[in-house]
């Protein structure tokens, strides 16, 4: 594991003015608002000169005059995929998480599934939904090709928004016809039922280090959206009770996706696990919650990393890697 880091050693560009963005206008801002308060608490707490930025307010940008550093505590389109990165580059502003390439990357689920299958890790089977072609003609194929049930899901999208599983040609016709008056791009993927496991990652200067695997167990078909906002309809288990290879193969793969799709300082990758503990990767997030109670915190706090530790940690990787990158 990382070692915690002194935050009196962070050597801050400028006055040392930390920027906390968060809030933003994706439908994870409530989820976004709780991590950044939790980041704002946790740097002032350790004598850092930190503000809490919401970036969905008119005066955003005249506010980011005279940040120094961006700790981005906040999750969503508009968010993690690439557009805040862009601006933060255009403007020299150092800032935690992944870079434009690797952010869009990333949130876009069908071109990060090819991307991260590319480099060995198990993907489930899955093909894009043509928004051109006849509902119903669209739900006699995917029940052809994939078999029921199928989880149809947006493209880029986060914390299992607009998920549902299919259990019939008609359902999957009525599920597509519904999704599809958002305007979002849409693609199918083979359900698997089974374990939902997550396993975050951090950087140690050129090295990788993955945290303790965690299982959510939900009350439901699985974990989604409305679940996720239920703390009475899941419950966490870390270190995930799972055999001793299942575990190591998660983390590497964990390891390898964070590096097929060209993340920096941290990421979260969430897997399914069957009841033969065969193992498929689900997707990576770039910017994973970081309330105190949230996955990766609970994962950090396993790994004897305690909140503040793990906060100043993601600091120090914005620092490191404040020169251009993709």
């Amino acid at each position: 594991m990382p070692f915690p880091i002194d935050a009196a050693l962070l050597d801050l560009p400028g006055s040392g003015r930390i920027g906390v963005l968060t809030g933003g206008s994706s439908r994870e801002r409530a989820r976004s608002l709780l991590s950044g308060e939790a980041v704002h608490a946790s740097l002032t707490r350790q004598g850092f000169f930190a503000v809490l930025i919401d970036t969905a307010v008119p005066n955003f940008l005249d506010r980011l005059r005279g940040v120094d550093v961006a700790f981005l505590a906040i999750a969503g389109q508009y968010a993690e995929d690439g557009k805040l990165q862009g601006l933060l580059e255009h403007r020299r502003i150092p800032y935690t998480g992944s870079g434009v390439l690797a952010s869009a990357l990333a949130m876009h689920k069908t071109a990060a599934k090819r991307t991260v299958s590319a480099h060995g890790v198990n993907v489930l089977p899955g093909h894009d939904i043509d928004d051109r072609e006849p509902t119903e003609l669209t739900a006699k194929s995917l029940a052809d090709s994939l078999n029921l049930p199928i989880m149809i899901k947006p493209v880029s999208e986060g914390g299992s928004i607009d998920m549902h599983v299919g259990h019939t040609e008609h359902d999957l016709a009525g599920l597509i016809e519904e999704l599809r008056t958002s305007g979002q791009a849409l693609f199918a993927e083979q359900y698997c039922p089974g374990r939902s496991v997550t396993l975050g990652v951090l950087a140690d200067g050129d090295d990788l280090q993955a945290l303790p695997a965690l299982e959510t167990r939900p009350t439901g078909e699985f974990y989604d959206y409305p679940t996720k906002n239920n703390l009475a309809m899941f419950s966490n288990h870390c270190p995930a009770d799972l055999p001793a290879s299942t575990t190591a193969l998660i983390s590497e793969w964990a390891k390898d996706a964070h590096r097929a799709l060209g993340c920096s300082g941290y990421s979260r990758s969430d897997f399914i696990v069957t009841d033969h503990n065969e193992v498929f990767w689900l997707e990576t997030n770039t910017l994973p919650g970081l309330s105190t109670t949230g996955n990766m915190a609970t994962m950090a706090k396993a790994a004897g990393l305690d909140y503040d530790a793990l906060i100043t940690h993601i600091l120090s990787t914005a620092l490191t890697n404040h020169g251009y990158r993709p």
